[in-house]
């Protein structure tokens, strides 16, 4: 017994000397391990725009000796880029230095009037618009930055994580009443009518009672029928038809 005991703390010991043992500081750095995460709603930066943007500030770690890597100033710098939410930069066995990069994810895309458009995030972060093609609901009209990474943020997230929402809302209209407040029109996917939705305070609750709706009625008369939907007012549902719908 006490043999087998010994046995395995020497083959531990033997394990955590070839495996857990940290870097060797005067070997050379041979190998960048950078990883981007990527999904579909994030796709700002790729490895080699990072492996651009360590060189360019001189910190490229490969041929460096391990001990003159300074894994802070690399996280400084991939953190400094708008479409990176975080980064994590790390010493490993055999020359090996690791980067993992988190994107921003964006959760809307904002056209606000008369100016460029650009994404948001779930934290309110205002990401520079990009070209190319990204399934997101779309917010367009009078939208100051304030309202976008507030009030917009906070709905555009709801939208993304709500599997029923994200599929039947595409775009977002935002004009002023006459407080000059803002209020909310929504254009659903299917259809050509327009859901108002006013004010976007208790959106939830204003969202639950559309999809009540929705169950109970539309599947019987149809979208054709109503050119507007009104969830504004509590406890009730106004349906503006068509002209000529029955």
């Amino acid at each position: 017994m006490v043999s087998l005991l010994f046995l395995g703390v020497v083959m531990y010991v033997a394990y955590a000397m070839l495996f857990l043992s940290g870097p060797d500081e005067d070997e050379k750095c041979t190998t960048v391990e950078l990883l981007v995460k990527q999904n579909d709603s994030s796709k700002f930066v790729d490895e080699k725009e990072v492996e651009d943007m360590l060189k360019n500030a001189h910190v490229y770690p490969k041929g460096m000796l391990m001990k003159d890597v300074d894994t802070k100033r690399i996280e400084e710098t991939v953190r400094s880029n708008e479409f990176v939410s975080d980064v994590e930069c790390y010493k490993s066995s055999n020359g090996k230095l690791c980067i993992q990069v988190e994107q921003r994810v964006p959760v809307m895309f904002v056209v606000p009037e008369g100016r460029d458009g650009y994404f948001v995030d779930a934290q309110g972060n205002i990401i520079p618009g990009r070209n190319y093609a990204i399934n997101l609901v779309t917010a367009s009209g009078k939208i100051d930055n304030k309202y976008a990474s507030t009030r917009l943020a906070d709905f555009g997230q709801y939208l993304q994580t709500d599997a029923f929402w994200n599929n039947q809302i595409e775009q977002i209209y935002v004009q002023k009443d006459r407080k000059g407040e803002p209020v909310i029109e929504l254009v659903p996917r299917v259809g050509n009518n327009i859901i108002y939705l006013g004010s976007i305070d208790d959106y939830q609750k204003k969202l639950h009672k559309l999809k009540i709706f929705y169950e109970k009625a539309i599947g019987t008369v149809g979208w054709e029928k109503y050119a507007r939907v009104d969830l504004e007012y509590d406890n009730q549902i106004i349906c503006t038809k068509r002209s000529g719908k029955n």
